[in-house]
């Protein structure tokens, strides 16, 4: 019988190997705050063009406004005093870019369901975007992050159930994601002091 005990405990050098990664990420993103504010920022936009213009054109607005976020994102850090970049050997940086591959391919599903109804686009895409925040409490170490993806996905749900605009559905997003990167502000501030 083959002794598996020595390959699946997890030794302390490897938990500290996982925090000073986590650290390093943190410090680097402050907390990962800032691109929560921007995509709240974007998501905001959105829900101006959904009011003044249309929701189709909303529905642009979010995509080209996403992809601006975390280079928007990395310019607010280092206004900020952080440097923006981790370390290039963090071993958090491959689950990062996986997540980011994961939702982008996901929004080709959320494309599809605005010719259905465009409300569904921003209903898609607050789950998508709750289910990549589920990593960033791996990535940084935060369990805010669970309460912020899962609030997002049950916002969606309410607002599906509910029948909201888009332009409903777009603000309440901008809202929970403005709120929780203050709140993740206060909590970088209050680790600094």
């Amino acid at each position: 019988m083959t002794n598996f005990t020595s390959d699946t405990q997890t030794t302390a050098s490897d938990m500290q190997n996982i925090q000073h990664a986590q650290r390093d990420m943190r410090i680097a993103h402050l907390h990962g705050f800032s691109g929560v504010v921007v995509s709240g920022l974007v998501w905001f936009i959105a829900g101006l063009v959904a009011i003044y213009a249309s929701p189709k054109q909303a529905v642009w607005a979010l995509l080209i406004g996403g992809v601006c976020i975390y280079p928007l994102s990395v310019v607010f850090n280092k206004i900020l005093g952080a440097s923006g970049t981790h370390a290039s050997n963090n071993p958090l940086t491959n689950l990062a870019m996986e997540g980011t591959i994961f939702m982008i391919m996901c929004l080709p599903l959320a494309y599809a369901l605005s010719f259905q109804k465009v409300e569904w686009f921003f209903q898609g895409m607050l789950i998508i975007i709750g289910g990549r925040y589920l990593t960033f409490s791996t990535l940084y170490g935060t369990r805010l992050y669970w309460v912020l993806g899962i609030g997002l996905a049950m916002a969606a749900w309410l607002l599906f159930m509910m029948k909201a605009s888009s332009s409903v559905s777009i603000l309440v997003g901008a809202t929970i994601e403005i709120t929780f990167g203050f709140m993740m502000l206060f909590k970088t501030r209050r680790s600094i002091s």
